[in-house]
Parts: C-alpha cells; sequence; structure tokens
C-alpha cells in the first residue's frame, strides 16, 4: 500500500489496485475503494490465520476447495469452529478466547464494509469477554466462489471422446 501513496500528499491514487489479495477487502480489489473498513478486512484474515494456523490462500482444507474464509463459514454455520482452532493454542490459549477471536474475525470480513466493525469496536469485543457479539453475515468473495461452484451443472457439461493410435516400425 505504501508504494501507491505520494509521501507529501495525504490522500492516495487508487486507479491501480495493489496490496497482498488474500488480505484486500472485496470493494478494494474489485473496485479501487479504499477505506478504514478495508483495514478491518485485513485484520480479521490475518486474526483467522493465527487461530486456525492457516493460510487464506494457496491451500486446500481436507478436500474443500473453499478459502479460508470460506471454511471458517461454513464451520460457523454448522456450529463446529472448535475444529478451526490450531491445535498449537490448545494449553495456551483459553478455547473460549480462540472461539471469541474466530467470531470477532467473521465480523471483520463480511462481504459490506458497513457490516464491518470499527477497529475500536474489534479491540473491545476481543478484550470484553461478557460483550454480546452479533452473528456475522457472509464473508467477502465467498459469493463469487458459491455461485461459480452452482453455475456448473450435469448438463453444461460435456464427454469428449479420445482415441490413442500406437503405431510400431517393422
Amino acid at each position: 500500500m505504501a508504494r501507491i501513496f505520494d509521501p507529501k500528499g495525504t490522500q492516495a491514487d487508487t486507479k491501480r489496485v495493489v496490496g497482498t489479495y488474500g488480505f484486500m477487502a472485496p470493494e478494494y480489489a474489485m473496485a479501487g475503494i479504499f477505506s478504514v473498513k478495508s483495514d478491518v478486512f485485513s485484520y480479521g484474515v490475518l486474526l483467522l490465520e493465527i487461530v486456525s494456523g492457516m493460510k487464506n490462500a494457496g491451500s486446500q482444507r481436507r478436500g474443500n476447495s473453499l478459502s479460508l474464509l470460506g471454511y471458517a463459514w461454513e464451520l460457523w454455520n454448522e456450529g463446529r469452529c472448535h475444529e478451526l482452532i490450531d491445535k498449537s493454542l490448545h494449553g495456551r490459549c483459553p478455547e473460549s478466547l480462540a472461539l471469541r477471536c474466530i467470531h470477532v474475525s467473521l465480523l471483520c470480513v463480511q462481504e459490506q464494509a458497513a457490516d464491518r466493525p470499527l477497529m475500536t469496536e474489534v479491540l473491545s469485543m476481543i478484550t470484553n469477554e461478557n460483550a454480546t457479539l452479533p452473528d456475522p453475515k457472509q464473508p467477502g468473495f465467498l459469493s463469487l466462489l458459491v455461485s461459480n461452484q452452482t453455475d456448473i451443472t450435469e448438463e453444461t457439461c460435456s464427454l469428449n471422446g479420445l482415441s490413442i493410435t500406437n503405431l510400431d516400425g517393422r
């Protein structure tokens, strides 16, 4: 991000999207719209990576092609978030705190920037264990993955025939 800022200026020219793709907010990656909520999205991805011990991009989870955000969302909806906690945290971090961090990270990576909390609210949510947290909405980029997967149906697939001829010399 630092490369797009003029050292003497106070604003950024975001006609050119730069950054690490796994951490970019959807509105920034798709339309170049950057705000404080973009940083909240990135923080949510980072927090989820720390708690899970997994990277957001570049690896598959148990035969699942979803990103880390999609995988966390799936586990959240199934009530199985405890499965996301990195084994190295067991005994070092209370499970309730790790689950709270997963919950907060899902709030941070919601698709719509307006739905994401401010960083001051994120800090309060993590440090105040008595605070009631709202249910998160769908994470960013998940609708793109889901719509691409559901567009593929048996009728749109084709079967190609293949014949192989093996020529032997005399």
